[in-house]
């Protein structure tokens, strides 16, 4: 080879080794900057999901089970949602407990966020049942088994959209009915001028209204001398301050009356009305009979059988609901066709006996 001709093919292979290298760099820097943007991307990712409370991805073999509850401060629902959560943990999963506040907008976003984290199922009381479709239909289309709690999820005719499970509604309203009507006699208050009789009532809510009619029918069946003109209501929204507004109102409204007889569609109204008996000074003469007992307790518990005018409870476990409407869940997510309606049952309990009944409740 001439040596102009060998000049030539070196710097031709110069060129080519510094083309090469400059490709190899280029590729190396771009795959390299790929990863950082992916891992970037994904810290944002889960920054954001932590920002939002939003429920951590399932680990492998485990899912998220959402428990979505109209009232999560009350003491009901927190006794309900963890006897939920231990139960789905048995099951391997995760459980997220939200607090809707009794605000439809923050339920429809719980529901949202419950889809958008690929919940293994939801568990829910809704705050408004007119929007039983909505967040059945949200649900459904997503591909997420719902079961209902304590509120039924229903159509405008009161049809079930999704599996309840919750209390024995009638059956016990006609418990504490009985049991007010069976005091009534012991107290022979039947038939006098100063006595009269408070219904605390949640009209807009399908699973309170069969409490106050059992209530209300048990009592006049029982008690057919009591004058059935002094039987009056209050409805409420199922709060205790609502309950204590709309129990004043009516003791205010009737000062001839001396003698209350008081028992509710929850825990919380029963509890607002005691307030406003002693607020109006006659919680000594007057009778409240609970429901759910969750409340009467701590009653009892503080103030003894004599410091408070909440002389009963028709007790009913919170935890009889928030793991039968898991299991009722998994049924679903297993396939399996569950009835449609599960419903717990209750027993009277006092100042005597709640602690025998009630065992670690009535702590």
């Amino acid at each position: 080879m001439k040596k102009s001709h060998f000049k030539k093919a070196m710097a031709l292979g110069l060129a080519m080794a510094m083309v090469g290298a400059l490709s190899a760099c280029s590729v190396e820097g771009e795959t390299s900057t790929t990863a950082a943007a992916k891992e970037a991307d994904t810290k944002s990712a889960e920054t954001k999901k932590e920002e939002s409370g939003a429920a951590p991805a399932a680990s492998s073999g485990s899912g998220v089970i959402y428990g979505i509850y109209k009232a999560g401060d009350q003491t009901w629902f927190i006794d309900e949602g963890n006897a939920a959560k231990a139960a789905v943990e048995k099951n391997g999963d995760t459980f997220t407990y939200v607090d809707a506040k009794m605000n439809p907008e923050e339920y429809l976003k719980a529901i949202d966020n419950a889809i958008a984290n690929n919940a293994k199922g939801i568990v829910t009381c809704i705050p408004d049942q007119t929007m039983s479709q909505a967040a059945v239909d949200k649900a459904k289309e997503a591909g997420i088994p719902i079961v209902a709690a304590d509120d039924a999820l229903q159509d405008t005719s009161g049809n079930k959209l999704a599996p309840w499970v919750g209390i024995n509604a009638y059956v016990i309203g006609q418990a504490n009915g009985k049991w007010i009507a069976q005091y009534v006699k012991d107290n022979d208050l039947a038939g006098k001028d100063d006595v009269g009789m408070l219904i605390m009532t949640m009209d807009t809510v399908s699973s309170c209204v069969p409490r106050a009619e059992g209530e209300i029918a048990q009592f006049t069946e029982d008690c057919p001398d009591f004058d059935q003109s002094k039987i009056y209501k209050a409805d409420y929204d199922g709060t205790t301050d609502k309950g204590n507004t709309a129990a004043a109102s009516v003791i205010t409204a009737h000062p001839e009356v001396k003698t209350w007889l008081i028992t509710g569609a929850n825990e919380e109204g029963t509890i607002g009305a005691c307030r406003a008996l002693e607020s109006a000074g006659l919680d000594k003469d007057a009778c409240v009979v609970g429901l759910g007992g969750y409340m009467a307790k701590d009653e009892w518990n503080t103030k003894g059988a004599d410091g408070t005018c909440m002389k009963a409870a028709a007790y009913f476990s919170a935890q009889s609901v928030g793991e039968g409407s898991v299991n009722v869940l998994y049924k679903l997510i297993n396939g399996e066709t569950p009835d449609m309606e599960t419903a717990v049952d209750a027993v009277i309990v006092t100042p005597d006996n709640y602690k025998d009944v009630m065992g670690k409740d009535a702590e």
